[in-house]
């Protein structure tokens, strides 16, 4: 069967069904309801970055209170990404099971009682287990909401408004950054409880995912719910039919388990997906980000000022990149925003080689600062959203779920990985760290031309039926 372009269907009148629109009237409806879902949705993004942000601006206010250790605090801060690895287990079956706003409800209940746990701690132990409770929440909201916004976005839209998801991140990390340095640690806890409140009251107005509802046989909630997505001057019937189509195709196929994953038919699209994570978390993103004050200190550069530069440049490039993405395509950015990463390793790696051989040291400094910039634009531009982006159009709903899970799994486990081993890297060789960073950036660029298709301006069922024959 053709895929066309994405419609809507009509409503039966008197036992006969007749479009919603006249044969004059706009075919692509109005959807302003598809960017107030999305907004809702990407709540659960903002919450994802004030989780991520929480620790860094907090750590000598908590230390101080408590009492706590360097170890103790060492805990806390990265027992984050224990949870997320427990929420990317979990949360592809969950979002199956009981929907993409069920997940989402989850998502919540689980950050909303980690911080109010974190509120009330008076010891290491409470705060932990408060720490788990929002990092499980944090993995979770990593895979189902750039999932829920691919299934409810036109084509056309469906780039940019998952990439949004990104942006949102980005922004709250930023924001938990500057707001923690004057508000009180307890009263940061607090804070993260506002994204959650305003997405669990959103969740009672958007619709759920028509693909879902399709995948369930719940019919005529899912006609109403694609038809609320893209307006009632829309004809929605030949968007409904080729969901239809595609899903009671793959219907006829068994349930896939874990090991089946890599099956002939399957293996391309999971191959797309973990590999991407790969190269996304293992070029260095997170070991740079969480370290990044002792980096500008060993480099000889204002921690403050670098810190500051470094969150202002990756809101302003995420947005520029999340604007491009369904006019430039996924792939180019991904491979402008490899070479971008490859050549920021370089330049920091220069610059520690510099200051480790005593040479040109006044150089160090901006040397450093140029290359850190210049890495986290060109990973804000493309390999820090994109890849979610993708990962969330390849699957085809029948494995949506475990694969996805997989995919997100594998990509905290990369983030644990590459926080942990940073500091040994460093001790190593300062130049050899960025070195290596720049080696793997490059293996990426090659995975990214021989394996990554472009997924710009297609249905996500012509694009799986491609990828997955």
């Amino acid at each position: 069967m053709g895929i066309k372009e994405d419609v809507e269907e009509g409503v039966e009148n008197n036992g006969v069904r007749e479009p919603l629109i006249s044969e004059h009237a706009s075919n692509k409806g109005h959807p302003w309801m598809v960017y107030f879902t999305t907004l809702v949705a990407v709540c659960g993004s903002y919450e994802f970055g004030t989780c991520a942000g929480y620790s860094s601006p907090t750590q000598d206010a908590i230390r101080s209170d408590l009492g706590l250790s360097l170890a103790e605090y060492s805990l806390f801060g990265s027992i984050l990404t224990f949870g997320a690895m427990i929420g990317a287990i979990t949360s592809g079956p969950i979002a199956d099971l009981i929907g993409r706003k069920g997940a989402m409800r989850v998502s919540s209940a689980f950050c909303v009682a980690g911080w109010l746990v974190i509120f009330f701690s008076k010891g290491p132990i409470p705060l932990d287990i408060g720490r788990l409770a929002t990092g499980y929440g944090m993995g979770s909201f990593s895979y189902v909401v750039p999932v829920f916004i691919a299934e409810i976005a036109p084509k056309e839209l469906r780039g940019a408004l998952t990439a949004l998801n990104q942006f949102m991140i980005c922004g709250a990390v930023s924001v938990s950054f500057v707001i923690g340095n004057v508000l009180s640690w307890r009263t940061l806890a607090l804070i993260g409880l506002i994204p959650t409140s305003v997405l669990l009251l959103g969740l009672f107005i958007i619709p759920e995912s028509p693909r879902w509802l399709a995948k369930r046989r719940r019919g005529k909630e899912f006609e109403a719910a694609l038809r609320t997505l893209r307006g009632k001057d829309a004809d929605i019937s030949q968007e409904a039919d080729e969901i239809q189509d595609y899903i009671t195709s793959l219907e006829q196929q068994p349930k896939p388990k874990l090991l089946e994953l890599f099956q002939t038919r399957y293996l391309r699209s999971v191959t797309i997906g973990i590999g991407l994570m790969v190269c996304q978390q293992f070029g260095g993103i997170n070991g740079i980000c969480f370290y990044l004050s002792s980096i500008f200190e060993l480099a000889g550069f204002s921690a403050f000022a670098g810190t500051v530069i470094y969150a202002c440049l990756q809101i302003v490039i995420t947005g520029i990149g999340a604007a491009l993405i369904d006019k430039a395509g996924r792939k180019p950015l991904l491979l402008i925003s490899g070479t971008g990463l490859v050549a920021g390793c370089i330049f920091t790696a220069a610059a520690f080689y510099l200051k480790v051989h005593e040479v040109s040291l006044e150089a160090v400094p901006a040397l450093a600062l140029i290359g850190i910039l210049v890495y986290i634009g060109s990973f804000s531009l493309g390999m820090g959203a994109v890849p979610w982006v993708v990962m969330s159009e390849i699957f085809p709903i029948n494995i949506k779920g475990l694969a996805g899970s997989v995919a997100t799994l594998v990509n905290w486990f990369g983030a644990w990985l590459c926080s942990y081993t940073f500091n040994f890297l460093m001790s190593w060789s300062s130049y050899g760290t960025f070195i290596v960073y720049a080696a793997i950036n490059a293996v990426a660029i090659v995975f990214i031309i021989v394996v990554v298709p472009e997924t710009k301006g297609k249905s996500l069922e012509e694009l799986q039926a491609a990828i997955n024959v």
